[in-house]
């Protein structure tokens, strides 16, 4: 808690019954100060410029502009201010996007009203709080092995691409202006890099994967 004032909280939420349940949590604290709220993206910048709150409570599927882009349009116009991505929402790339956009926080609406309170007083102190379904989803992301195909370059992805159009190695060599030999090394490290023993594998690989979309 601030010594001089309380903790100024903007709520950003397309429900209006959520913004309403969320101010009467507010006044429920001597130590928050609701300064606004707003229903998009876009109206929350435009408050986050003239209300300069320190924390903003901000749901992350909103029509307009949503949360994980309005979360980096905050953290990049006022860095001073602190944002905790409170949604319902528990997919990995939502968690991901969220934080990388400058999210300091990541919530789910069924948090507790306590819990929700330390987690906006560790945000205003530039401490991240993560609900825990959250922290095991980066926790898997972190431990999970990469993808196939995440180490092609753009011209092995190029002759892949031919090779699932099925040209052989002379006539990708004419399509890419390149020769034959060329061509034969590419193949090779694409075949070592999808853990392929062959052409045939290789191109059913990248057609899963989606390797050449």
């Amino acid at each position: 808690m601030n010594e001089t004032h309380p903790i100024r909280v903007l709520l950003v939420d397309d429900h209006d019954m959520v913004r309403r349940g969320l101010a009467v949590f507010l006044t429920a604290y001597d130590d928050f100060e609701l300064v606004g709220e707003a229903a998009g993206g876009t109206e929350a910048l435009a408050k986050c410029a003239k209300l300069q709150p320190d924390v903003v409570l901000m749901d992350l599927m909103m029509p307009d502009m949503d949360g994980v882009a309005a979360t980096e349009a905050v953290r990049r116009d006022y860095p001073e201010i602190q944002v905790i991505a409170l949604t319902s929402f528990h997919e990995e790339k939502l968690v991901e996007s969220a934080l990388k956009a400058g999210a300091i926080g990541y919530l789910f609406k069924n948090v507790s009203i306590d819990e929700l309170a330390a987690a906006i007083r560790a945000a205003y102190q530039g401490r991240p709080t993560l609900a825990p379904e959250a922290a095991q989803i980066l926790i898997n992301t972190a431990t999970q092995p990469p993808p196939p195909g995440h180490d092609l370059t753009q011209r092995e992805r190029e002759v892949l691409k031919l090779l699932v159009d099925g040209l052989n190695n002379p006539e990708i060599a004419e399509k890419l202006c390149v020769s034959r030999s060329t061509v034969k090394t590419h193949v090779s490290h694409i075949l070592t890099k999808l853990d392929a023993s062959n052409r045939l594998e290789a191109v059913t690989v990248a057609l899963q994967h989606h390797l050449t979309t």
